[in-house]
């Protein structure tokens, strides 16, 4: 009976360890999803941070030296070129050119006086009554009383100038900032700015890059026409908003900066008003002189590159791999090189073919060499379409 008792015991720890060894070690290779490396579209996109800056920018100062009596424009506004914004006191120079304009009036008669007196010591020269030195001092009369003509006309045309002066209007068209000087104060060269004026559409978005990505950037567009004709400017504003205007390189400095090595790469980008938005009078823009921003310089075009999601690369102090699973589905570790990346979508360069099977289900799971049961993976995990555009920066 003993003998029974002890049997039935040992067989059933021997059930209950086999149970315990199957629960910890299940039969067969562990499931994982995986996805194959294809080619994809793909917009190659650069970040680098930028500021906007006016095509245009002036700076307006007095002058001539007289008191301010009119201020013509709204502070904020936008003005157009030739508008009036300033009306200096002008009687003073009004009576300053009428008696400039006197003076002519009396050295032209003087000058018409004295060329009388030539012609008719020419006339008389004929004669025996007529003498040289007669005819030669006639002559230098006529002719200084010609060069003080000459120089009173001058004088005129400078005050004329200076009236002028004393209206003072938009030499650009643009936005009107704030005024120095109000009414009643007398305003000179020597006042300073009364006002800036900045050009609203177009704009410029001026951005340093690395010497080295400069070069690399060239080299890389230089088969598609170079940066003018293969890339294009998109801006991110400062709100995280994607500017909905796209903009053209235009220039490229002569100089690399020293201290940075970097060089300073500049393009133009339209700036139109916002639709029913207005700030008095003014029309409201979305970009701004002197506003940062991250600047966007990706290619007009896309290109097919070989892609895998970006959740499958992994990395250690070797650089990036992936896991892939062979034609015996066991598990290999490759090195990969990667081009530039969006957020959900890694592009490689270097490492992979197309349609090989990399894992992106259970790829913390697995290790070199393991035999895995692969399937399809997760819908959720893979890359939209839609995460094609915008990749990140270098």
């Amino acid at each position: 009976m003993r003998v029974r008792r002890l049997g039935c015991l040992l067989a059933a720890v021997i059930g209950f360890s086999v149970t315990q060894a199957r629960a910890q070690f299940p039969g067969g290779p562990p499931a994982v999803g995986v996805v194959r490396a294809e080619m994809r579209p793909i917009t190659e996109t650069s970040e680098f941070v930028g500021r906007i800056q006016a095509t245009d920018r002036v700076a307006l100062v007095a002058r001539v030296t007289a008191f301010l009596e009119q201020r013509l424009f709204t502070e904020g506004a936008e003005v157009n070129k030739g508008d009036l914004l300033y009306v200096l006191e002008q009687p003073p120079f009004q009576a300053d050119l009428a008696a400039k304009q006197a003076t002519v009036q009396q050295l032209q008669a003087n000058l018409t006086n004295a060329t009388i007196a030539y012609n008719r010591a020419m006339a008389l020269l004929r004669t025996p009554a007529g003498q040289q030195s007669t005819v030669d001092d006639s002559r230098a009369t006529m002719l200084a009383d010609a060069a003080l003509v000459q120089n009173a006309e001058a004088q005129v045309e400078t005050s004329r100038i200076n009236l002028g002066y004393t209206e003072i209007r938009a030499p650009i068209s643009g936005k009107i900032g704030r005024t120095a000087v109000t009414i009643g104060n007398v305003v000179s060269p020597g006042s300073g700015t009364l006002t800036t004026i900045v050009s609203q559409d177009p704009m410029y978005v001026v951005f340093p890059i690395a010497l080295r990505t400069a070069l690399e950037l060239r080299q890389h567009y230089a088969a598609q026409g170079g940066f003018s004709g293969a890339v294009q400017i998109r801006i991110r504003l400062p709100d995280g908003r994607i500017y909905g205007q796209t903009g053209k390189l235009n220039f490229i400095d002569n100089t690399v900066s020293q201290s940075t090595d970097t060089i300073i790469l500049r393009g133009t980008i339209p700036n139109p008003p916002l639709r029913e938005s207005k700030i008095g009078n003014a029309p409201v823009r979305e970009l701004v002189d002197g506003e940062f921003v991250t600047v966007l310089l990706e290619g007009v075009q896309p290109v097919q590159v070989l892609t895998v999601p970006r959740a499958a690369v992994l990395a250690d102090q070797s650089g990036d791999y992936v896991f892939t699973v062979d034609a015996q589905n066991k598990v290999q570790q490759t090195p990969v090189q990667l081009g530039q990346s969006t957020p959900t979508l890694a592009a490689v360069v270097g490492g992979l073919q197309p349609g090989e099977r990399v894992i992106l289900d259970g790829v913390q799971r697995v290790h070199p060499g393991q035999v895995v049961s692969p399937g399809p993976a997760s819908p959720s995990l893979t890359a939209s379409p839609a995460s094609l555009q915008g990749a990140s920066g270098r």
